[in-house]
């Protein structure tokens, strides 16, 4: 029998559930409504009395260190993913915690990737109860059908790290994968064999945890230098042969797209950039790694040179593009938050204008500001947008939880934020009358750029003056709409959705912005 779940309206309109795996919620507010209170949490203090002198901090394998750091029922256990698909020590971890017959754990990764599917039968076995993280792909599937015991909680990586630092979730034991470390605990994840880039992701985790376990496949001398991870944060060191394959790291395709449709929505971005005066000396700018925001960069990289304009930073997610514009002497820094193919992670390790940033420094909301506000531009995605520039990217028109929310909700504080799409998919719009699933509000949404056109949000009075005699195809976002919906042969039709909610989508400030519901 399912348990019964009460639901109250937010500010959006949306159903939210007012308790969520046993815990209090409150419903989304609206941008900047909620005011928090407390003061952060923090880990247990500790006595250097009770690690070895000598800063030998090695255990000989991963379930030795989970039974010294008391693994048991119902404890929160964390991992990274700047490995992305590649990745082995999640499961490892889990897999360790199976073989010592622990159940019910709340396993709360960063992300977790289709890799790792396998975690699906340790929950049908028990050893998990639910997971808190983005959900990409088979274990995101699995959470719509209803299957799992607990409700999945979705949130932003800077909401991550606000979930911690505010004490909404408490980690008992974080796992980290370093690619290279000492033995005392010190750990980078730009050097080794199994190189990543940034280890920021983990830095919350290393910082609040009860325990912090490092695993790596490069353990060097004392200093592993440069340090992401502080030792004085860690208490067991685990060598294995191979924390990860790093060629598996890569975003996306990793590839400028070849389509046509959708490298005209990449020039049409660029170009609004230059018309609407964004793109100027001294200005900054984010991108993603799918292939139209790769176009875009390549697109944007040409106009900086033929105008002769310098960025003073670009945000990555790093890719070729952005290391190939600091080569090029177009930016002055990249800010790295996660390295998304194998020429982020050479520059991030060789180049100190390459800088390495973590979710706290970069995206979180409960702090005394952060960078996301301080970017001019920022170019994304989603998979559904609608009239009112509210915007979705967890699920997809079916109701299907197939994706995470990563950085793009703080991304929508930048100065102008862009959603660069295809006007349909597999022959259904992406322009709909109500998102499946809310992820983005839309006073937050800016412009919406589809190879058909480019829709201004109305609020935005600013940027359609900035672009009045562009030459661009500057439409109303209901006319893309109607004249999608006739190449398509009407509207989508809304997914079937049941009356149990499966997850729930947090805002930046731990409300809660949706609800998934059990697909079917």
């Amino acid at each position: 029998m399912t348990e019964r779940v009460e639901l109250a309206h937010n500010a959006a309109q949306r159903r939210v559930p007012t308790m969520v795996n046993g815990k209090p919620q409150i419903p989304y507010l609206g941008v900047g409504k909620y005011q928090p209170r407390g003061r952060k949490q923090a880990p247990p203090v500790r006595s250097s009395k009770d690690y070895p002198e000598n800063g030998d901090k090695r255990l000989p394998d991963l379930e030795t260190a989970l039974r010294k750091c008391g693994l048991r029922d119902g404890m929160v256990i964390s991992n990274h993913h700047h490995l992305r698909d590649g990745d082995r020590v999640a499961l490892m971890m889990l897999e360790a915690a199976a073989k010592m017959g622990v159940k019910d754990l709340l396993w709360f990764p960063s992300a977790s990737f289709p890799s790792q599917k396998d975690a699906i039968g340790l929950m049908e076995k028990g050893v998990i109860h639910h997971i808190e993280g983005s959900m990409n792909g088979p274990l995101g599937d699995y959470c719509t059908q209803g299957k799992m015991r607990g409700m999945g909680v979705l949130r932003s990586h800077g909401g991550r790290w606000q979930a911690i630092q505010d004490g909404e979730v408490h980690i008992d034991i974080a796992v980290i994968a370093a690619p290279t470390a000492d033995a005392f605990g010190n750990a980078d994840g730009s050097h080794g064999k199994s190189a990543c880039g940034s280890l920021g992701f983990a830095l919350a985790d290393s910082t609040y945890a009860d325990h912090v376990i490092v695993v790596t496949d490069n353990l060097v001398p004392f200093p592993c230098v440069p340090w992401q991870i502080q030792g004085n944060n860690v208490d067991y060191v685990v060598e294995v042969d191979c924390i990860g394959d790093p060629a598996k790291i890569v975003s996306g395709t990793t590839q400028i797209t070849r389509s046509p449709d959708r490298l005209r929505i990449a020039e049409f971005v660029a170009r609004f950039l230059r018309d609407a005066g964004i793109m100027k000396n001294g200005f900054s700018f984010q991108a993603g790694a799918g292939g139209i925001a790769l176009a875009f960069v390549d697109y944007l990289r040409r106009m900086m040179k033929e105008d002769g304009v310098k960025a003073r930073f670009v945000r990555g997610g790093s890719t070729k593009y952005l290391v190939d514009l600091l080569r090029e002497g177009l930016t002055d820094y990249i800010l790295d938050g996660q390295t998304f193919d194998l020429d982020g992670v050479k520059s991030i390790a060789n180049d100190l204008r390459h800088v390495a940033t973590s979710p706290f420094t970069s995206y979180n909301y409960h702090s005394k500001g952060n960078f996301a506000s301080m970017v001019d531009a920022v170019v994304l995605g989603a998979t559904e947008v609608d009239v009112h520039f509210n915007a979705n990217v967890v699920t997809h028109s079916d109701g299907r939880l197939l994706h995470g929310i990563g950085g793009w909700q703080n991304c929508l504080f930048s100065g102008c934020s862009i959603l660069g799409l295809p006007s349909f998919r597999d022959r259904i719009p992406v322009i709909v009358d109500e998102v499946t699933t809310l992820t983005g509000p839309g006073e937050m949404i800016d412009v919406v750029v589809t190879e058909r056109g480019i829709a201004i949000n109305p609020l935005r009075k600013d940027l359609l003056d900035a672009v009045k005699g562009s030459k661009l195809p500057i439409r109303p976002i209901q006319d893309i709409k109607t004249e999608v919906e006739q190449i398509c042969g009407g509207r989508p039709a809304r997914p079937k959705l049941g009356d149990r909610p499966v997850a729930v989508v947090k805002w930046v400030d731990g409300t809660v912005l949706d609800t998934v519901w059990q697909v079917g």
